[in-house]
């Protein structure tokens, strides 16, 4: 039961990645955040219903062709966790490390710094393999609908497909 709950969030963390892609391609830069869920996800943006769901269709149909790599995003959160958890681990390492005072400080900021670069590869993969999964051959968009303000909710279900 959690692993099916857990795979349909990551399909639809893919599907929100995807479908910020095509809402960025079709409109240009603009201020936008998401968040997936079991039912689909919550784009809070200043796009419309009717727009939002055919950026979502359109994505769906890219990840159902093939098209994985709309499932990973350079503007996802996982990257921001990535990056803090790494930077955070390795200025702690180079404080703990030896007892001199002397560049403990200077290294801990060089050792976080080296950490938030090796950090950015990190990140896609972490989203590959843990919170995104592009395989949506049996789900479908069913409608996008205005939550309050420009937060708006994409609706998703699995189909059992004949």
């Amino acid at each position: 039961m959690l692993k099916r709950w857990a795979d349909a969030v990551r399909r639809n963390h893919a599907l929100e990645h995807a479908t910020v892609a095509v809402l960025l391609a079709r409109h240009g830069p603009r201020r936008l955040a998401g968040r997936a869920s079991v039912d689909g996800f919550l784009i809070a943006s200043d796009v419309d219903s009717e727009e939002l769901t055919s950026c979502a269709r359109e994505a769906l149909e890219r990840l159902q062709a093939g098209q994985a790599s709309l499932a990973v995003s350079p503007l996802c959160g996982t990257n921001i966790a990535v990056s803090g958890l790494m930077a955070a681990a390795a200025a702690t390492a180079a404080l703990a490390k030896g007892k001199e005072r002397d560049g403990r400080f200077a290294n801990a900021f060089m050792a976080a710094m080296v950490a938030v670069v090796a950090a950015q590869p990190v990140g896609r993969l972490v989203q590959e393999h843990l919170t995104t999964r592009p395989d949506l051959d049996d789900v479908e968009v069913i409608d996008t609908k205005p939550v309050f303000g420009g937060l708006r909710k994409v609706r998703t279900r699995s189909v059992i497909r004949a």
